[in-house]
Parts: C-alpha cells; sequence; structure tokens
C-alpha cells in the first residue's frame, strides 16, 4: 500500500465531497466502487506479476474541514495513474474552491442573537450562556467590522489626526485651554492603564479614556515569572499586590504539532517550556489595580467614551471625545497623546496610510469555568502551542490551554494570517470552529460547561525591515501595544512586548516629557524594536497560506515540528531564550543551519509561502541583525558605563543627544540571552 495524494478540501460539508466522488467524478480507465466513505478503482487490466490494482480514494472530516487521500493497492502503478491524480485534484478544486465569507450585514434594532444565528448557530448558542453575552457578540462583531474596513480601505483611512496651521488638514472644531490640562492622555484602557499607571507614579498629570467599562476586556493574560518582574522593578506593583493578580502558576507547559502525516525525521517529541507564559494573571484585578494607582496619583480616567479626533499644534493636542451612554462631547487638552488603542486603532491606520499592518493573528476562545471531566486536564499544566489536525480551510489552527484558578481553564484558537482584502481574516467564522472543534482538541461536552466569558481580538505584526520604516508617532503622539505592533511571532502578543520593554519606553518617554523632546523626530525613537524579533517574522509567514493558494495539508506542521524538534535537543536556556525574544545572531545561525540540514525541503517551503519580495526585504531584516549583533559586540562592554559617568552633565546641556544614546543603549541591552544560573 502505497499513500499517492493528500488534499485539503476547504469546506466542512464532507458528505458532499464523498457524493461528488461517488457520482460526478469520472474514471475512464477503471471500475468504480462505492464505499461508505469515497470510492475504489478497480482496474480493468490484471498485472502480470502483482495482480489486481486498486486506488482507494477516501474522505474524512475534521477541524470543520474535509481531507481526502489516495492510497494504491498493489506494487505497480494503476494504468493512467498520474492522469487520474491530476485529473482528481484539478476537479475538486473546481468544485470546492477556497471560500472566503462575507461579514453578514444585521440590523441594529434587532438582537444580534437572531441576526447571526442562520450564519453561526454555534456562536449564537454559547455566547447566550456567558454573562452579558450579547454584549460580546456585538463588541466581536464590531471589532471584525472595524477590522475589514481598515483592510479594505487602507489607502483612505477615516482620518482623525489634524494638524493646526494646515488648511487641509485641520479641524473645524478646535478650542482648546490656553495651558494643557494633562501632560499625557491615553485612549485604550487595557495596555494603556499599565503604562499610564506607571507614569502617573511619576508625577504626571494623567487622563485615560476608554471605550469600554474601565476594567473589562476581551482578553486573558499569560506571562513568565521573571516578565512580571519589572512591574515591581518600575514601582507598580508590589510583591503582595502581585500575589494576589496570580490565579495560578503552573508547573511546565507543553508545546507540540500534529505529525501524523510527516515523514518520520519530522515527527517530533513534545518540547517542555516550564518558564514560558507559565503565571495566569486575574487581567480585570491587574486594571483595577492600575486605575487605583492612577487615579491615587492624580490622574483620571473617563470609561465608556469614545475617541473621535485630535488637533495637534505646536504646543499642546486637543481631543475631542463623545461620552457613548450620554452623546455627550468633551474636548481635553494635554502634552501628549498616547494611542493604545489596539488593531482598532484609527490613529495606527491613519499614520501609515497602506501599511498599518502586515499580518495578524485572528484569536478567538473563552474562560471556562468547570465542566470537563476528571483527567481530560490537569490544571497544574498548560498547553502553550498546539494543533490537532493540518491546514484547515486556509489556515492552520493552533490551540493554547492556560489553567487558572480552581477549575477555571482560558482556552484559544488562533492562526497567522496575512492581511488581504479579499480575505481580511474573520472572528466569527473562527468561533463558529472553535464551538465544533473543541471537543476534537480536549474531551468535553460542550453543554456541561460553565461559560465564562468570550476572549477574542486580533494581534497585528509588522514586519520591520529595520527600527525606522514604520511611523509610530507625529509631533505629540505616540503609539504604543498592539497599535504599534509590538509583536513575537511565538509569543504573538501585545502585553507580552509591553511588559518586556515597559522599562525601555517608560524611561526614554520621561527624557522626552522632562525636556519637551515632543516632536515627530524624537518621539519616533521610543520604540520597542528589537533586531533578533525583527529577523523571527520569516518564521511567522511560514506559518500563514497565501490567500487563494492551495499548498501541501502537513507543510505548515512539518515546519514547526522541524523548529520545534530542534529545540527539545536544545537546554532549556536556549529555548526559553529562543521564545522570549532572547536569541543572539550566533544561536539563530545555527539553529537556522541545523533546521536547513534537517529538512533541505525548508528553503523551498519558505519560498513558496514568502515569494521572492518577501524574501529579498527579510534579507534586509538579517543584515540588520548582523549589524547590530557587531555594535552590541563593540559597545556592550563599556557603553552603559559610559553613560552612567556622563548622565549629569549630557542630559542637561544635550538633552535630545541623550535621549538618543539612551536609545542606542536599550538597543543593544534588550533581547541579550538570559546566562544560565550557575554562570549569572
Amino acid at each position: 500500500m502505497q499513500e499517492l495524494l493528500y488534499l485539503e478540501i476547504p469546506t466542512p460539508d464532507t458528505v458532499s465531497v464523498s457524493k461528488w466522488l461517488q457520482t460526478d467524478f469520472v474514471v475512464e480507465n477503471g471500475q468504480k466502487l462505492i464505499t461508505p466513505d469515497g470510492l475504489r478503482l478497480r482496474s480493468a487490466v490484471q498485472s502480470p506479476t502483482s495482480g489486481d490494482v486498486e486506488l482507494s480514494i477516501f474522505v474524512w472530516s475534521v477541524q470543520r474541514t474535509t481531507y481526502l487521500k489516495v492510497f494504491r493497492w498493489g506494487d505497480e502503478p494503476f494504468p493512467g495513474e498520474r492522469g487520474i491524480l491530476q485529473s482528481l485534484t484539478q476537479e475538486i478544486r473546481g468544485r470546492f474552491p477556497n471560500c472566503y465569507p462575507e461579514l453578514p450585514v444585521i440590523d441594529a434594532r434587532n438582537s444580534i442573537f437572531a441576526e447571526l444565528e442562520p450564519y453561526y448557530p454555534l456562536t449564537v448558542k454559547y455566547f447566550q450562556k456567558m454573562s452579558n453575552g450579547e454584549y460580546h457578540l456585538n463588541r466581536a462583531y464590531w471589532w471584525e467590522q472595524r477590522w475589514r474596513e481598515g483592510v479594505r480601505n487602507p489607502q483612505k483611512p477615516r482620518q482623525v489626526v489634524f494638524y493646526q496651521g494646515n488648511s487641509q488638514e485641520t479641524s473645524p472644531v478646535l478650542s482648546p485651554a490656553a495651558s494643557p490640562e494633562y501632560d499625557l492622555i491615553y485612549i485604550g484602557g487595557a495596555l494603556g492603564s499599565i503604562h499610564a499607571a506607571v507614569m502617573a507614579k511619576l508625577g504626571y498629570k494623567v487622563l485615560l479614556v476608554e471605550r469600554l467599562p474601565f476594567g473589562k476586556m476581551n482578553r486573558e493574560w499569560n506571562i513568565s515569572r521573571d516578565e512580571i518582574q519589572s512591574l515591581i522593578n518600575l514601582g507598580l506593583l508590589t510583591n503582595a499586590e502581585l500575589a494576589e493578580i496570580i490565579s495560578r502558576e503552573y508547573k511546565d507547559g507543553f508545546n507540540k504539532f500534529f505529525d501524523g502525516n510527516n515523514p518520520a525525521t519530522l515527527k517530533s517529541s513534545v518540547l517542555h517550556t516550564p518558564t514560558v507564559l507559565n503565571i495566569a494573571l486575574d487581567s480585570e484585578r491587574l486594571l483595577a489595580l492600575c486605575g487605583q494607582k492612577l487615579q491615587a496619583a492624580g490622574g483620571d480616567i473617563w470609561d465608556e467614551t469614545e475617541f473621535s479626533q485630535v488637533n495637534i499644534s505646536s504646543t499642546q493636542v486637543a481631543i475631542n471625545v463623545k461620552h457613548l451612554p450620554t452623546g455627550n462631547e468633551r474636548q481635553v487638552s494635554g502634552r501628549l497623546l498616547i494611542d493604545a488603542m489596539g488593531t482598532a486603532s484609527p490613529i495606527a491606520w491613519q499614520l501609515n496610510g497602506g501599511r498599518a499592518f502586515d499580518s495578524v493573528c485572528p484569536t478567538v476562545g473563552a474562560v471556562i469555568e468547570k465542566g470537563f471531566e476528571p483527567g481530560v486536564w490537569d490544571s497544574e499544566y498548560g498547553d502553550v502551542l498546539y494543533s490537532h489536525g493540518d491546514i484547515s480551510r486556509g489556515r492552520q489552527l493552533i490551540w493554547e490551554l492556560f489553567p487558572g484558578g480552581g477549575e477555571e481553564l482560558t482556552i484559544y484558537l488562533f492562526h497567522y494570517h496575512e492581511v488581504n482584502e479579499q480575505n481580511p481574516g474573520s472572528l466569527l467564522e473562527m468561533y463558529e470552529d472553535f464551538f465544533t472543534i473543541l471537543p476534537e482538541y480536549r474531551r468535553c461536552d460542550l453543554d456541561k460547561l460553565v461559560w465564562r466569558k468570550p476572549t477574542f481580538g486580533y494581534i497585528p505584526g509588522h514586519f520591520s525591515v529595520d527600527s525606522s520604516d514604520r511611523t509610530i508617532a507625529v509631533d505629540r503622539l505616540i503609539s504604543i501595544g498592539d497599535a504599534a505592533s509590538l509583536q513575537s511571532p511565538l509569543v504573538f502578543t501585545g502585553f507580552g512586548s509591553l511588559v518586556r520593554n515597559l522599562d525601555r519606553l517608560t524611561t526614554l518617554l520621561n527624557i522626552a516629557l522632562k525636556h519637551d523632546l515632543l516632536s515627530q523626530q524624537h518621539l519616533n525613537k521610543i520604540r520597542a524594536y528589537q533586531s533578533n524579533v525583527a529577523v523571527m517574522w520569516l518564521f511567522s509567514k511560514g506559518m500563514m497560506v497565501p490567500t487563494g493558494k492551495f499548498i501541501a495539508p502537513q507543510m505548515i506542521n512539518s515546519m514547526l515540528n522541524t523548529f520545534f524538534g530542534l529545540l527539545t535537543d536544545e537546554t532549556p536556556e536556549v529555548t526559553d531564550n529562543f521564545i522570549k525574544d532572547r536569541c543572539d545572531w550566533f544561536t539563530f545561525n545555527r539553529l537556522a543551519l541545523k533546521a536547513a540540514m534537517k529538512n533541505p525541503a525548508l528553503l523551498l517551503w519558505i519560498w513558496q509561502l514568502a515569494g521572492w519580495r518577501d524574501l529579498l526585504r527579510w534579507l534586509g531584516n538579517y543584515v540588520s541583525f548582523a549589524r547590530h549583533a557587531l555594535v552590541s559586540l563593540i559597545l556592550g562592554t563599556w557603553f552603559p558605563q559610559f553613560l552612567k559617568w556622563n548622565q549629569s552633565w549630557l542630559e542637561n546641556r544635550f538633552p535630545g543627544l541623550w535621549l538618543q544614546l539612551l536609545v542606542i543603549n536599550y538597543a543593544i541591552s534588550t533581547g541579550r540571552p538570559r546566562l544560565p544560573p550557575a554562570l549569572r
């Protein structure tokens, strides 16, 4: 028996595919024998050496997707075998093409449950079981609608940033106070609240504007203990407060990708990562603490308030906002505006025109209080990255599972996705997948689960060639978090990136405010760019199926097993550094060469997925990474001490130069590998 063909057919309607095979697919040189899941083709000509030769064609369903395989029974080729396989592939692609459903148009006067039930029945059913489910489903619909609009109209984004003195871009509404009312105005209350609380504790007058009720969010956060320590080092949290917001600290995390269709050389063992995302935080408690500390330091919070526009002058910014419950509009002024609105940020879309984001992870999931049978999952462990099947309707689906307090589990489903106008990426389609295939991932009865809340969002990525090719700031305005596309290709979230870089962003912004260095020239330097993270974008690119294309269903799992299989042979320190954005130039090259030797087809696959243009862009990344490694080698041993000795006179006499020197210092020190404890 020999496998001849393996196809992913992008439809959940496996019955229709089977019927098409049995009735419409025509083979002239063989006898069709119908089977429950497909057919057998028996040759009319018997081989003198091996007897009867048959082809077995069958389909099955997993991940709301249909798959097809063809096996040959016999040692010799079936008559016309190559032509049959080519014809089968071509005809099935024509009959069951890629399909990218549009977001349904709904009547806002009706219940969103009634409007969406014909399209997403399971999503509606289980959102109805959640507290405030209608509100959450409305928010998911709004977020997808906003995302699609941004992707499809990148050249004409909604203008929300205006400049005083420019007749073409000046808002007709501008009556700011004589002097700014606040030093800092944050728009966005999730990641923004953490940064805002730190800056308020430094003595700045801070206003936080949040569209939702403050402290409510559709995400849960996981992080490692060494990373969350930065919140203590910066004085935001005490050790006791940190203990209060930790829901669970698990013993180990698992990373495993489906390899049932991989050759033996591309199968891998489970990768253990006990110090990656192993702390589950009570995100709402953390936000509440940040809000309390912000207000205790003299700051203000305006929640349920939507940002409308900002008008920038040479001395201040004037922000127009609307209080959603009452419809009342207000204007407030500040020295600096910080955009923390994430992927829905109209500011990020306007500043970067047609290239706000290159990639995205549509992510859905839920916090489940209880309901899994004993033995399904041990809450002392986490599932960091896991796939239970191959490419599903043009996406490689990946699971995450993180235990919380008690029996609580937070489960996510996501995929890496190249932003495309025809196929922007859908949250609601993903939710229908989530509720359909969750029992395939972890044995359960969905109706017995107690659903606490949904977790969803678009997590963006930007492929930076160097530290200056993305605009994150203009005069008196800067973006942080997901709005600035701070991301990692493995632990793909703005929260981890923000926390890892919080000291860097806070220190640099403090210098800029202290010395009034609030021009675009200076603010654009305050970013969390790392050359070792930028060079890794090819890794995430290799997990994206190009829109409209079909690739071997097992290809992405094979690549993931190649890389993670290498990490299983490395020390825990190398693995930890690699996943937490601390991989150095030598380690990167060593692992890349080992991967190419282990799987020579890897380069061809990446070429197929990325294309020559993106490979050329990546070469620019690699050159920048190598140059950065050389500069770090030259400056790393003496430059930090030089700054310490010369801070007093340099900062006072040349504040702009001092800011630039600090930027360089962070660039050469951030992302360095951590040594094993015995060598520290």
